[in-house]
């Protein structure tokens, strides 16, 4: 039955309302409670630090989750960006800091001619001793000089009124040039001769020759033959 409160309203009896609670009304309050009561907490409750590393799913933080500029080189860890992970153009030469590229962060055989801009490699680029013959193309190799010899011989010193000397090049190697000088007493002496001295098809060494002009008397002269000589 009803009765009649303090105030002077009409009390509905207990009765009544247990009529109107059930399990499944019970479990929805408690339930709403929770969840707007949880949200709420885990707000406000969670100190600073607090979410780890592993208490975040595996692909739980995306592109969109991550605020500009939040990602630094320091929070990179060393090694687990490779050349996969960054697009084609993205490295340009303005990105890289000065001297951030050594010869140690550079894979073997990863610079080939077509990475290497035209007129890249100077002179002043080449360590000494660097560029060998194996690297030269054979047309090239073949015009150069190499292990240049000199070599000369002289005639005997007298006054003698015609007279000859003659150079030969060390084995292998091909006269490339010569000529010839005098010595002593040259007033009435004059070159006749000087040419270099072929084996076949290969110049061997140099020859000069001179002689006495006027009429005497004579005095004592010899002429030296000099020659250039090369490997060919």
């Amino acid at each position: 039955m009803a009765g009649w409160g303090r105030s002077g309203k009409r009390v509905q009896p207990v009765t009544n309302l247990k009529r109107h609670l059930s399990v499944a009304n019970v479990l929805s309050c408690v339930a709403l409670f929770v969840a707007l009561g949880g949200a709420a907490y885990a707000a406000v409750k969670i100190p600073p630090n607090a979410v780890k590393a592993r208490n975040i799913a595996r692909q739980a933080v995306t592109n969109a989750k991550i605020k500009r500029e939040a990602v630094t080189s320091g929070k990179i860890k060393n090694g687990t960006i490779n050349a996969l992970d960054i697009g084609a153009g993205q490295v340009t030469s303005d990105k890289l800091a000065n001297g951030a590229v050594t010869g140690k962060k550079i894979a073997k055989k990863a610079v080939s001619p077509r990475t290497i801009a035209e007129e890249a490699v100077t002179s002043g680029k080449l360590g000494n001793e660097s560029v060998v013959a194996s690297k030269l193309s054979k047309s090239l190799y073949e015009q150069l000089v190499r292990n240049l010899a000199y070599e000369n011989s002289s005639s005997v010193t007298n006054s003698e009124p015609n007279k000859t000397a003659t150079v030969s090049c060390p084995s292998g190697k091909e006269a490339i040039g010569g000529g010839v000088r005098l010595e002593g007493e040259l007033e009435n002496v004059a070159v006749t001769g000087s040419y270099p001295v072929s084996t076949g098809n290969a110049r061997t060494g140099w020859e000069g020759i001179a002689h006495e002009t006027g009429a005497g008397p004579y005095g004592d002269w010899s002429i030296v033959a000099f020659a250039v000589c090369a490997e060919l």
